[in-house]
């Protein structure tokens, strides 16, 4: 091979090189536009969002999708003073329930106080799957004057202490007549009706 063969030929290499490289350098470009970038910056905030962002991203159960029931524990008391509230997730999305029900019995002024050592995982809602149940567990009266109660509303609350999600609930009565007082009290929300109970039966 001559001189001018040879360098002819090693610049033919040198440009097959360049475009090579040039042609790796695009494929790079493109597998990193912004598309791809923006992902990984989602998947990184995501990621620091932890689980307090999966529990925003869980709307609150409201009376809309969630359906509610109140029943006497055990089933063949004679009186009701124990009662266990269950609420279904009717809906085809997960939702949340904070805290505990905001019960009020007949013409209460006020709403039923809270069991506060209930809380079965203190500032973690409750959050159901479609078809999932929970529970509240509700004691009625103690040793103290009765008052007539014809009726159950439920409230739930939202996600903010203070705020509410959706519209009062009207509780099927288990009985006709329920005879509360101010010993009543209700439990948090909780997927086990059994440690609900618990902390009314005895009472």
């Amino acid at each position: 091979m001559n001189v001018k063969s040879l360098v002819s030929s090693r610049l033919a290499m040198s440009a097959g090189l360049v475009l090579a490289l040039g042609c790796g350098v695009s494929a790079q470009a493109s597998a990193t536009e912004p598309q791809t970038i923006s992902g990984k910056a989602k998947q990184a905030v995501t990621h620091r969002s932890g689980a307090g962002g999966a529990t925003r991203a869980v709307a609150a159960c409201s009376q809309e999708v969630l359906g509610v029931s109140a029943v006497k524990e055990p089933a063949d008391s004679k009186d009701a003073r124990h009662l266990l509230l269950t609420v279904q997730n009717a809906g085809d999305k997960k939702c949340n329930l904070y805290r505990y029900p905001l019960v009020r019995l007949g013409a209460a002024r006020t709403t039923t106080p809270v069991i506060k050592e209930s809380d079965p995982n203190p500032g973690v809602p409750v959050t159901l799957a479609p078809g999932e149940e929970a529970y509240a567990a509700l004691l009625v009266n103690g040793p103290m004057d009765e008052y007539e109660a014809k009726s159950i509303t439920l409230s739930l609350q939202g996600r903010k202490p203070g705020s509410s999600a959706g519209k009062p609930i009207d509780v099927p009565m288990p009985v006709e007549t329920l005879y509360a007082n101010d010993f009543q009290r209700v439990t948090y929300w909780t997927t086990a009706p059994g440690y609900a109970l618990d902390f009314i039966m005895s009472k």
